[in-house]
């Protein structure tokens, strides 16, 4: 399983269906598409939520952010991610 880092902004039209059922849709369309929530959090400034998410591949993590866009109206930035010590033995 890859992590996956998950950027979302609400638009003007998904703010106004915020609820916790839409929250339950927005992980069972993650799940669907194979992937694991490791977490989930509300933010302030550039971006409304972040999710650290598994994943299978690359391709999985493209559903689910389709999947997510198209169920919500909440626009995600989906970014691969790994841990510093795997980037350090990369880098040398």
């Amino acid at each position: 399983m890859a992590k996956f880092l998950m950027l979302g902004k609400y638009s003007s039209e998904a703010a106004k269906g915020m609820s916790g059922e839409r929250t339950k849709k927005g992980v069972g369309a993650i799940e669907k598409a194979g992937g694991k929530i490791d977490f989930m959090y509300a933010l302030l400034g550039a971006y409304d939520l972040a999710f650290v998410v598994d994943f299978p591949g690359v391709k999985d993590a493209m559903k689910a952010s389709i999947a997510l866009t198209k169920a919500t109206d909440i626009g995600f930035s989906t970014l691969p991610a790994i841990t510093i010590e795997e980037f350090d033995k990369i880098v040398g």
